[in-house]
């Protein structure tokens, strides 16, 4: 069991110095005159301590324990010999370390110490004198460095090395009494080393620990120092490694008390040292040029004179390029021996004593040499780094931003008086570089997300393929000699493995939080990249001011939907940005403070004699009962804190091999905060459970339920994400279609399946029904052309200030003559408009809404007559005509596309409609470029899909659908096909948030296939999270608590909890055995009560929860076929079965059931949804198998008194109550006989999902709307004043509605 258990703070203790026959050498050559300068000792390993120190089997022997650090838990033994001398008797005190045993047979004596398997004994004593060790006539002052060993594998351990100085005279010994002779010969001194070494970076809290041991062992005896040290490594081995999260764990050792920090998240390294340092030594220049030889990974050289900067310098670099992670040798202390080390041919980060630096530099070209001391980098091979900068944009944010930090703890504190308590004055002190280091973390973490914001971009996750070559046209022509060399490293392939894989880390999170409004609409699109007339103007410089910000706090309340929403191309560009100015990818942040997370302390015991087993094991009792203490005293609503205190209570019981209690604390905190749950040491847990603590195990509901999970995980064969990462290549070999699908769709041209399959056909050449190579490569080489040639458009002043600041120019004619003059034609996803030629000048032609007629005719020109296109406008008298010549027939197929789609987007109030004619417009232009002129034409016409879909199906919309819906979005817009929209959830805006953050607006949560949850900002409709993955199965109901969470219940059986701050799922309620399928909230609550909420699953199991504890308060059992929906009036709660509804009382108690008739069963087979009005003692039911409502009388049931039948109604899906309406999703009555597997485009005029509106006062539909090309699946209401509804994958989208 012991070793499934994380890793404690202390790995080992070892003391190092040297031998006493070594001393005894140099003291009688310093008597015969010989200068002590010249003479350097071989450090040796005097002692090595490991724990476990104390166990039960050596309980009843007071002096079992001295074995124990060599005798118990052995992982691998580090047999030294001795150089062969006359054996010693055990108390002679050249004997050093602690004897195992003589050798059988041989005159040597070995030392067999037991060390961890990670920590190489041969080379420590090098790294604890790095410097070498000197014997000398005065005491030098104790001195701390730092280490770090790193396995073959990549696995870290962390040294902390206290040197101090000792007197020693011929005949004495380390393990004697310090008492000199009478004689007094002269006094030398030599020095020892005491190395902690532990898994985590806890620097500061073990160099305070050593100090603390450091301060005892200045007035112990000698005799006594082995014991001093072993008993300052058993009190560090009884002390756990707080959680992941804000509590942090407080020990005393006196004088001190030590503060170990915890991790801020599972995928972030601890920080426990000051993170400024660097900011003090060095300017942002020379910064930036570090961390650019990081990210390019250079071999890099640290120098200083003192030991103890290397490390943490290079310590604090590293942390600056989280969560990207070093991937090359990692040695930042090299010892006098090492040095050859920088004569490796990989890359590397190093760190060497200054004295070495001449000697560095001149042995290998092309290192990055860093000079500490003084702050300056420079190359081995010349003064100039010639290393690619960062990119200039976020170079002059980051400078900006260092600018602001206050790295100065005495300026900060100048106005507080001054404690005489030690300890307050470091907790203060702590406390003020604990929010520095926050404060670096966010400045470098920015640095890094600007860097690389764009890459997901680029990024096809379906196929997992990465287009470098796109991405790297997309950098400013100067930062693209950084990004060349980053693109090619193991650190930026690790983290495109990352990305690929969805990875929510601390670069995702700040990503997300920073994209602006019209990045996140950018996201919901899947249309090229083109410059629009804000970055064309201010890639002018232009001085005037910036358009106003869309306003986040608009429609705080409810969704803002008066005004069509215009959507933003954009490339992103490397401009310098003002305070608050959002351009391109850079983000700053200056104005804004982030709130840090408030910090909880946990105090451990004093610590007991710590080699005494009855004595740990009482000090761990009384820590189990401190931490019950605590968790009993957390408020109910802090879970956070709540479930760090379980997880110190179970990993303590594990100590104690209290293997239940253990569990349950584990179970408790798997309901509270799975993020943390430690799932290998839970299983290692019920695999060590013994047959009668299993079958105590099983009479515990909880601990059976843990025990199932735990065995269920160990059978289901995780499916391990594909770190494959592969870039993009254009095809070798003809492509039928599905290799065609899959090649357009690495390539980043376009996702939508449906699309691709128009372009496959227009790419086909004679009756092979597979693209050429070669015509798919002079396809994408026009499409890229096209692309280039749109980033360099140059518009005038006076022409862009006729356009709106998000349009762009995505099609441009030759220079050609029209009824308005000669000119050329221009194209934005808006209109058409004539840059005049001459004097440029700007002529709108039309918008595309007020064309009226677009056709070919012919135009006299001398003795010939040229194709002309003739465009008439609503908004212009006169025809617009233009002498296109060739490219005639193009501009027609692509302005009557445009035109279709903008006339479909209006009615249906659907900007995606907009979105698609215009990619099948580009891929006109760029099928037309790359064909002969015979065949272009008749490729590009098969990509006009809305063109045809206009003259061939009449595009009216019902008025009245077109009167009561307000928009639509597209919540499948990042997948490459769209998803059921299975249920939403629409949560108010609250004005506890301040202005700038994005948090307090309305949200709309929706629910897709496969466990994917997109939200949504109601206040814009942009995209917040388009995926929070909760299970991978379907999900079937939610409900918003409070603002800050949202249950939502799953086939799997599980609730899921998401924080709606961190909008991350870190709690799962697995009480329920089946399909949850309902939730209802407890309406007797009031605001001093706690909330409850009822939860039901189809085998009818209602469960009542407490929601602040998340702990059943109530289960019972309802007698049925299967539950589909509860529901609570008035006390009584009402239940929906396929084969009958219910009314219980709270606890579950039946009042009355509803069955059908006899005469009803044929026509209602099921009841799937119902409705009960109290005030007007009305229920109305309904079923998925037919298109009737039933009204009952809720206090008869024994038949309804009034059946509406629904016209072309199959059967009901979801129907809501909004006002005095009910709101009804039908599907309509030939969706049955319909192949749903057929495509979006045969789809989308053969399947109609209809909405009725109904009238509760008149019992009649008020409205039937046209909803959607597939079934409605959802409902949701907005306050009463918006209805929402969600369709099935056929059609994919969200339409909402207003409520009259």
């Amino acid at each position: 069991m012991a070793e499934h258990l994380p890793p404690g703070l202390l790995e080992a203790c070892v003391v190092v110095g040297a031998s006493n026959e070594k001393l005894n050498e140099v003291y009688d050559c310093a008597q015969q005159g010989c200068g002590l300068a010249d003479i350097l000792l071989d450090p040796e390993v005097l002692h090595v301590h490991v724990p476990p120190f104390v166990s039960k089997e050596h309980a009843g022997n007071p002096q079992g324990y001295r074995a124990l650090s060599r005798a118990v838990q052995k992982r691998r033994s580090f047999i030294k010999k001795k150089r062969e001398r006359p054996a010693a008797p055990p108390s002679d005190p050249g004997a050093g370390g602690e004897a195992e045993g003589r050798e059988e047979g041989g005159g040597g004596l070995t030392e067999d110490v037991s060390v961890p398997k990670d920590i190489d004994l041969m080379a420590l004593p090098q790294l604890c004198f790095p410097g070498g060790l000197q014997v000398t006539n005065e005491q030098r002052e104790e001195r701390f460095h730092f280490l770090v060993f790193t396995d073959v594998f990549g696995n870290q351990t962390h040294g902390i090395v206290a040197q101090c100085s000792r007197p020693f005279q011929k005949g004495t010994s380390f393990h004697q009494n310090g008492q000199l002779p009478s004689a007094k010969p002269e006094k030398l001194f030599t020095s020892y080393a005491v190395c902690v070494i532990s898994k985590h970076r806890y620097y500061t809290a073990l160099r305070d620990c050593l100090s603390c041991l450091l301060l005892q062992l200045r007035t112990c005896r000698m005799s006594d120092f082995e014991e001093r040290v072993k008993e300052f490594a058993a009190k560090l081995a009884l002390v756990p490694i707080p959680p992941p999260g804000q509590l942090h764990v407080m020990f005393s050792l006196r004088p001190l008390t030590i503060v170990l920090p915890s991790r801020e998240d599972k995928e972030h390294p601890v920080v426990d040292l000051d993170l400024h340092l660097p900011l003090l030594c060095f300017r942002s220049t020379q910064l930036l040029q570090i961390i650019g030889s990081i990210l390019t990974e250079q071999r890099l050289v640290f120098f200083s004179s003192d030991w103890s900067r290397l490390t943490l310098m290079a310590e604090c670099f590293i942390l600056y390029i989280h969560p990207l992670s070093w991937q090359h040798p990692y040695v930042p202390v090299l010892s006098r021996q090492m040095l050859d080390f920088v004569m490796a041919p990989t890359a590397f980060l190093m760190g060497c004593h200054l004295s070495h630096y001449d000697e560095v530099a001149s042995e290998t070209d092309d290192l990055i040499l860093i000079n500490i001391d003084n702050g300056t980098v420079s190359s081995s091979c010349s003064e100039i780094v010639d290393v690619p900068a960062v990119p200039l944009a976020a170079k002059q944010c980051f400078i900006q931003r260092r600018e602001s930090l206050q790295l100065h703890y005495d300026l900060q504190t100048c106005h507080q008086a001054s404690s005489p308590d030690l300890n307050e004055l470091r907790a203060q002190r702590r406390q003020w570089q604990h929010s520095l280091n926050g404060e670096v973390q966010r400045l470098t973490l920015e640095l890094i997300v600007n860097i690389f914001r764009d890459v997901s971009g680029h990024l096809n996750f379906e196929h997992r393929v990465f287009n470098s070559q796109e991405f790297l046209k997309t950098r400013e022509p100067a930062d693209q000699p950084f990004y060349k060399k980053v693109l090619e490293t193991h650190i930026f392939h690790s983290f495109l493995k990352d990305r690929l894989n969805r990875k929510m880390d601390a670069f995702t999170r700040m990503e997300l939080s920073t994209r602006s409004e019209t990045q996140r609409m950018q996201a919901m699109i899947d249309n090229p990249r083109r410059p629009t007339m804000r970055e064309i103007q201010a890639r002018k410089n232009s001085t005037g001011s910036e358009p106003p910000r869309l306003n986040r706090r608009l429609g705080m309340s409810l969704p803002n939907l008066g005004e069509e929403r215009s959507i933003a191309y954009f490339r992103q560009t490397s401009l310098a940005i003002p305070e608050t100015v959002e351009r391109g990818s850079i983000h700053t942040h200056t104005d804004q403070k982030i709130p840090s997370k408030p910090i909880k302390l946990f105090k451990l015991p004093d610590f007991p004699p710590p080699l005494v087993y009855h004595y740990v094991q009482n000090y761990y009792s009384d820590l189990i009962l401190l931490l019950g203490k605590a968790i009993f005293c957390v408020p109910p609503e802090n879970s956070t804190l709540l479930a760090r205190l379980l997880y110190l209570r179970g990993f303590i019981n594990t100590l104690c091999s209290q293997y239940l209690d253990a569990l349950s604390d584990f179970q408790n905190l798997y309901t509270t905060d799975v993020e943390i749950f430690p799932s290998q040491l839970v299983r290692c847990l019920v695999d060590s459970l013994q047959k009668d603590e299993h079958s105590l195990a099983n009479r515990r509901p909880e601990l059976k339920r843990l025990i199932c999970r735990v065995k269920k995980d160990q059978e289901e064969v995780a499916d391990q994400p594909d770190d494959n990462v592969t870039k993009f290549e254009l095809p070798r070999s003809h492509m039928p279609r599905e290799e065609f699908v899959k090649r357009v769709q690495e390539s980043g041209i376009v996702r939508d399946v449906a699309t691709i399959h128009r372009l496959f056909n227009a790419l086909l050449l004679g009756q092979q029904k597979q693209v050429d190579p070669e015509v798919f490569r002079v396809f994408y080489t026009f499409w890229k052309e096209a692309e280039s040639q749109a980033q360099d458009v140059n518009l005038p002043a006076a022409v862009i200030e006729h356009l709106d600041n998000n349009e762009s120019v995505y099609k441009l004619s030759s220079s050609v003559k029209t009824s308005s003059g000669v000119g050329k034609i221009a194209m934005t996803q808006k209109r058409l408009f004539l840059l005049t030629e001459g004097r440029p000048g700007f002529l709108e032609i039309t918008k595309f809404r007020d064309i009226e007629e677009v056709k070919i005719s012919s135009a006299p020109i001398l003795l010939l007559r040229v194709p002309s296109l003739k465009i008439r406008s609503s908004q212009r008298r006169e025809v617009f005509e233009a002498n296109l010549k060739a490219e005639c027939d193009l501009w027609n197929l692509m302005v009557k596309e445009m035109w279709a789609g903008r006339r479909m987007a209006d009615d249906h109030k659907d900007p995606q409609y907009m979105q698609q004619a215009l990619t099948n417009m580009l891929l006109m232009d760029a099928v037309a470029g790359c064909l002969s002129s015979q065949k272009a034409i008749e490729a590009a016409s098969k990509l006009a899909y809305f063109d045809k879909v206009k003259h061939e199906v009449p595009m009216m919309v019902p008025k009245t659908t077109l009167e009561t819906l307000k928009h639509k979005i597209y919540p499948s817009s990042e997948l490459a096909a769209p998803q059921t929209v299975h249920v939403m959830l629409y949560t108010p805006g609250h004005l506890s948030y301040s202005e700038a953050d994005r948090h307090g607006n309305p949200k709309l949560w929706c629910a897709l296939s496969g466990g994917r949850v997109v939200v949504f900002d109601a206040a814009s409709w942009s995209m917040q999270q388009n995926c929070i993955q909760v299970g991978l199965s379907q999900l079937n109901c939610m409900l918003g608590l409070d603002q800050d969470q949202v249950w939502i219940g799953s086939q799997d059986s599980v609730i899921y909890i998401i924080d709606t701050r961190s909008m991350s799922c870190n709690k799962q309620l697995t009480e329920h055995r089946h399909e949850v399928t309902a939730f209802t909230l407890d309406d007797s609550t009031d605001k001093t009560s706690q909330t409850q909420i009822y939860s039901c699953s189809v085998d009818g199991t209602v469960i009542l929860w407490d929601a602040s504890t998340l702990k059943v308060k109530t289960q019972f059992q309802v007698s049925c076929e299967r539950l589909t929906s509860i529901q609570l009036y008035n006390g009584t709660l009402w239940c929906c079965s396929s084969n009958g509804i219910m009314e219980l009382g709270r606890n579950g108690t039946p009042q009355r059931k509803m069955s059908l008739p006899d005469n009803l069963r044929v026509i209602l087979p099921t009841f799937s949804s119902f409705i009960l009005f109290p005030e007007k003692d009305q229920l109305w039911t309904s079923s998925c198998d037919s298109g009737e409502l039933f009204l009952w009388h809720s206090k008869d049931l024994t038949k309804p008194f009034k059946r509406m039948q629904m016209q072309d109604c199959a059967g009901v899906n979801c129907m809501i109550k909004v006002k005095n309406q009910i709101w009804v999703g039908c599907q309509d009555g030939g969706c049955k006989d319909r192949d749903h597997s057929q495509s979006g485009d045969q789809a989308q005029n053969t399947v109609r999902g209809k909405i009725y509106v109904l009238d509760t006062e008149k019992h009649t539909v008020e409205k039937e709307l046209l909803a959607h090309t597939d079934h409605v699946q959802s409902l949701c209401s907005a306050e009463d004043r918006y209805v929402l509804s969600g369709s099935g994958h056929l059609d994919g989208k969200i339409a909402i509605w207003k409520v009259e």
